[in-house]
């Protein structure tokens, strides 16, 4: 646990699902359900984090942990505590926890279109490395594939 300007930052654990299900359904248009999400806990492979406000998750985090590589599966936090660097703060320790892990490459999709994700992944040291046309099937948007050698 690790708490930063009124914001603490842990584990993920059964209990946050339905906060996190929220988030979800307010950041994308196509959400993962809870059974995703309690699916991924069981998940040996991924470790995923939590952002509370008092007794609110405000944010959430994931990847998965293959073998020397990390894949970043999602980020997002609740519209109205966006702006705050919640999310720069677990991007930190998802990149954190891969290192002791020694993890040596962290990679992750994200939306053409996203400049603000774009711009926080390149602050980070991702770079664009490839191109995933109409990867997002709900509206056929394309995806950068941006990787970060730790």
């Amino acid at each position: 646990m690790y708490e930063k300007d009124g914001i603490i930052f842990r584990k993920m654990d059964f209990n946050d699902i339905n906060g996190v299900v929220q988030i979800e359904s307010r950041s994308f248009s196509s959400p993962w359900t809870a059974a995703m999400f309690n699916e991924e806990l069981n998940n040996p492979i991924a470790y995923y984090i939590v952002a509370i406000n008092g007794q609110e998750v405000v944010g959430y985090a994931g990847m998965w942990l293959i073998i020397d590589e990390a894949h970043i599966t999602n980020i997002a936090v609740d519209p109205k505590y966006r702006r705050r660097n919640i999310a720069t703060e677990m991007i930190r320790l998802l990149i954190e926890k891969a290192r002791e892990m020694n993890i040596k490459a962290m990679t992750l999709e994200v939306r053409s279109c996203n400049f603000q994700a774009i711009e926080l992944y390149k602050r980070f040291g991702f770079k664009t490395e490839g191109f995933r046309k109409g990867y997002y099937r709900e509206d056929g948007d394309d995806a950068l594939i941006m990787w970060l050698t730790l």
